[in-house]
C-alpha cells in the first residue's frame, strides 16, 4: 500500500516507518484494540499450559474470546499455530473465564461464552504468499492483518480476505495435525451469508432478493463498508458496526446501531427496542416485509452510518 501527502497539485510519497520489534506492534494494538477491532482488552502475555498468548481479548457483541498474535517473520505455519491456540482455549475454558473475571472484575460464567465463535487474529508487517494461501478456506476461524506504520504518523491495517468456497475439513488426512483441526472444527464455527440465507428450507424467494438488493445498497454508501457475519446477524461495519440484518422467513429485521433518541424516523416505522433483549448493537429495529420497504430502510441505515463518520 502506497501513501502520499497532497501538496497542492503534487503528491509526495510517505515512507514507511517499520516496527523494530513485535512488542512495538503489540503495545500499539493493545492500546487501541477497541478502535481497531471493537474488542475488549483482557490480558497481555497470558500463559496457559505450554502456550503463551500474546493478547487475550473478548468480543462482547458475540460473547466470545479472541486471541491476537503478532509476528514479524515468515517461518511459521498460520494453520498449525492457529489451531493449536484454539485447541488450548477450548480445552481450558475455565482458565480463560477465570482470567477474564479476575482481570476485569466481572462475574461471567463459562456457559455464557459462545465458544463456537472463538477466533485468532494474526497481525504482521507482511505475510508470505504461502501463509496467505494456507488460510484460503471459507470456514477458518483465523484472520490475517498486515500492519504498516508511516513516517507521518499514519497506520494502515490491511485485512487479507479469502475468496475460497472450499471447506478445510474436506482436505484433511488421518494424522495428528488433522485430528486437532477436526476437534476444533466440531466446536468452532465460522458463519457466512449462506448460513443465514439458507438456514430455513421454506424461505421465500423474495427474501433472498431483498437481502441482495439491500446489501449492495449498503456497500455502496462508502468504500469503507464491509460485512461482518456472526452467529445471529449479518453486520455492516465502517469504523464500527452500524447495522445488523437478521434474516427470517417473514422478512429482514434491520437493527440500527443508534441510541434511543438519535434516530429520525419520519414515518414512525422503526421500533424502540432499548428495553428489550435483542441481537445486534442498537436501540432500534425496522422490519422489511416487502421490496417496497427497502428505500426507507436505507434512509435509516444511512443515519446510523453517518453517526460514525
Amino acid at each position: 500500500m502506497k501513501l502520499f501527502n497532497i501538496l497542492g497539485e503534487k503528491l509526495e510519497a510517505v515512507g514507511s516507518n517499520p516496527f523494530k520489534l513485535e512488542k512495538d506492534i503489540q503495545s500499539l494494538i493493545e492500546n487501541n484494540v477497541d478502535e481497531l477491532f471493537e474488542l475488549e482488552f483482557v490480558k497481555s502475555e497470558l500463559r496457559i499450559n505450554n502456550f503463551r498468548f500474546d493478547t487475550l481479548c473478548f468480543d462482547a457483541s458475540n460473547n466470545s474470546f479472541v486471541v491476537i498474535e503478532y509476528k514479524k517473520g515468515h517461518s511459521y505455519s498460520v494453520i498449525d499455530q492457529g489451531y493449536s491456540y484454539l485447541s488450548t482455549l477450548l480445552n481450558n475454558k475455565s482458565d480463560f473465564v477465570l482470567e477474564y473475571n479476575e482481570t476485569l472484575g466481572k462475574t461471567m460464567k463459562r456457559d455464557e461464552v459462545d465458544w463456537s465463535q472463538s477466533r485468532v487474529i494474526f497481525i504482521s508487517p507482511s505475510f508470505s504468499l504461502y501463509q496467505k494461501t494456507s488460510v484460503n478456506f471459507k470456514n477458518l476461524p483465523f484472520e490475517l492483518w498486515e500492519v504498516t506504520r508511516y513516517k507521518n504518523g499514519s497506520l494502515a491495517m490491511n485485512h487479507i480476505s479469502t475468496e475460497s468456497d472450499v471447506d478445510i475439513n474436506s482436505t484433511l488426512v488421518d494424522d495428528e495435525k488433522s485430528n486437532v483441526v477436526k476437534q476444533v472444527s466440531k466446536e468452532v464455527k465460522r458463519y457466512d451469508e449462506d448460513f443465514h440465507l439458507n438456514y430455513s428450507p421454506n424461505r421465500p424467494d423474495w427474501v433472498f432478493e431483498a437481502y441482495e438488493d439491500l446489501k449492495q445498497r449498503i456497500l455502496s454508501i462508502d468504500e469503507s463498508v464491509e460485512i461482518r457475519v456472526a452467529k445471529q446477524t449479518i453486520g455492516f461495519k465502517a469504523k464500527r458496526v452500524f447495522a445488523d440484518i437478521i434474516v427470517t422467513n417473514k422478512g429482514l429485521k434491520v437493527v440500527l446501531n443508534l441510541k434511543k433518541g438519535e434516530l429520525r424516523d419520519d414515518l414512525n416505522k422503526a421500533e424502540d427496542i432499548s428495553n428489550k433483549g435483542h441481537w445486534g448493537t442498537g436501540d432500534y429495529w425496522y422490519w422489511i416485509f416487502s421490496m417496497d420497504d427497502i428505500d426507507y430502510a436505507l434512509n435509516l441505515i444511512k443515519q446510523s452510518f453517518n453517526k460514525q463518520a
